[in-house]
């Protein structure tokens, strides 16, 4: 049998599957129980936080017969029937590729047309920032009145690119991102179901690349569980992403301190000859400046980071020999070095001026 990516076999299919978005789906479920179901709805937020998972999740459970807490059964008629992949009640348009106002011209006519076996026809248009002007122009009659039997909801990354008529007249629910705590806890699920071993840093580590999306979190779980075979390790895990550990940043950001300039080249020659990606340890370095700088600042910074205790006490020692102006500085030369790395010619050179300048770059003006 072909294997299935984990994120698309783990694509929530009930509301108690979805993770991160309590907020949303208890609202969504309240509106089923009550029956104040919307006639258009606005699902915003970053790539691969669950807008068209919960999409469908909402199409099928405003169509059950019998919904548990506001959740579909599973077990009814229309559960089923909504179950096939061609179900004409739940229609999904990319408005990526669907974008010219003849697209939702087509769209105006089939809303008239009652579904089929359901109570509800849903059309759930992803990407929708992508449609021209004059289609979303067409699209406004039918969305602010649609008949009584239309769903609309709308997806979409970049909802200021959609027009104020279009927003006046939908419900809006803003999907964030997931925390490092959360996709841990959702990776280790995922792994125990697979048979797949693991440690608890490695977790981590890949949760904290997912960057709060669940889909990149499980396509880069997808990645490292091939490359280790099934026996995912912090080691393996930190060779496939490149990023740098954090004792490794704790030294770096100790040479910097102590404005050892030749211990700093020493560490940039030793992390290109171990095939490290430098665009990538810029990243990492402008992230410990922020971590350093939530240590020195924030009370619950704990909380923030989620580290295990030990990393954490190191961080904390370490942040008390910055001064926040300094951490703020960092932050601002490594995030801009990130970008301009990944296009020069000469990689290794840029990094160390990016490195040397945040060392020195305060001494170098005084002269």
């Amino acid at each position: 049998m072909n294997h299935v990516a984990l994120y698309r076999k783990y694509r929530p299919k009930t509301f108690d599957e979805v993770i991160g978005q309590d907020h949303i789906v208890k609202t969504l479920q309240n509106q089923i129980m009550n029956d104040q179901i919307g006639h258009a709805y606005l699902f915003t937020g970053t790539r691969g936080t669950g807008k068209t998972s919960v999409a469908k999740i909402f199409a099928k459970s405003v169509n059950c017969l019998n919904p548990v807490r506001g959740s579909a059964c599973g077990e009814c008629e229309n559960c089923k029937q909504l179950e096939q992949e061609n179900d004409i009640n739940i229609i999904e348009i990319d408005a990526a590729s669907n974008n010219k106002v003849d697209d939702i011209r087509q769209i105006r006519e089939k809303v008239k047309f009652m579904p089929v076996g359901a109570k509800y026809k849903v059309y759930i248009i992803d990407e929708v920032h992508m449609l021209s002007d004059s289609a979303f122009n067409a699209l406004l009659k039918t969305l602010e009145e649609p008949p009584p039997f239309v769903i609309f909801i709308l997806a979409t990354t970049e909802v200021h690119k959609l027009p104020q008529t279009i927003l006046s007249r939908c419900v809006r629910f803003d999907f964030r991102l997931v925390s490092v705590s959360e996709l841990s806890k959702h990776l280790a699920k995922i792994f125990d179901k697979e048979n797949i071993t693991y440690d608890a840093d490695s977790l981590k580590i890949i949760a904290s690349a997912g960057e709060g999306s669940v889909r990149d979190t499980l396509s880069i779980a997808d990645s490292i569980s091939a490359f280790c075979q099934n026996d995912i390790t912090k080691e393996k895990t930190l060779q496939v992403l490149g990023t740098t550990d954090h004792d490794l940043t704790l030294d770096f950001f100790e040479k910097i301190n102590e404005k050892d300039v030749g211990a700093v080249l020493s560490y940039i020659d030793k992390i290109e000859k171990e095939g490290k990606n430098l665009a990538v340890f810029a990243k990492d370095l402008s992230r410990h400046a922020r971590n350093l700088l939530v240590c020195k600042s924030c009370k619950d910074a704990g909380e923030i980071l989620n580290l295990t205790d030990d990393v954490m006490e190191k961080f904390k020692a370490q942040a008390e020999k910055f001064a926040e102006k300094d951490l703020i500085r960092y932050m601002q030369v490594f995030s801009g070095a990130e970008s301009e790395l990944r296009y020069t010619l000469s990689v290794r050179l840029l990094l160390e001026t990016t490195c040397l300048n945040a060392m020195l770059g305060f001494d170098a003006k005084k002269n």
